[in-house]
């Protein structure tokens, strides 16, 4: 029988999926460390190189470890704030190109926000016949004679 520490150390480590915000260039970097190890004849994911980042950080000692974290700027967390809608400046003193005029409805499709359809109107009713249209009695249509469909040859 196994023991119970033979099944612990055989399960594979529970994956966590994050996002985090990094510099454009320190993400370049990664793309450098992945060519440098492609050079080295060994492959590399982006996931794998942050790991081993961090098997180094944890390898240092506590001075080293303390100089490396402070050499790294610190980021504003989250996601960037959305914009609020703001006025729109006012026209500069400077000549502009004329704009192409827009179609009233693509223009006001564009600005204004989807308002709920009206309903419909009542259809119509059909005007009341006179007396002579009532009398006039409807041509009738005669059918069409239809065509033999033609032979292959």
């Amino acid at each position: 029988m196994a023991s119970a520490t033979d099944k612990s150390t055989s399960k594979k480590p529970k994956l966590v999926r994050d996002s985090f915000t990094i510099p454009k260039n320190e993400f370049a970097a990664i793309e450098t460390l992945k060519t440098r190890a492609i050079a080295l004849g060994i492959s590399v994911k982006k996931s794998e190189l942050l790991r081993a980042g961090l098997m180094v950080l944890q390898g240092l000692s506590d001075a080293a470890y303390k100089t490396a974290v402070a050499a790294v700027p610190t980021l504003k967390t989250g996601r960037p704030a959305a914009k609020a809608p703001s006025v729109p400046p006012a026209p500069s003193k400077r000549k502009v190109a004329a704009k192409k005029p827009v179609a009233k409805k693509a223009h006001q499709a564009a600005t204004k926000p989807a308002a709920k359809a009206a309903p419909k109107a009542p259809a119509k009713t059909a005007a009341k016949p006179t007396a002579k249209a009532a009398a006039k009695p409807t041509p009738a249509r005669k059918a069409a004679p239809r065509k033999a469909p033609a032979k292959a040859a």
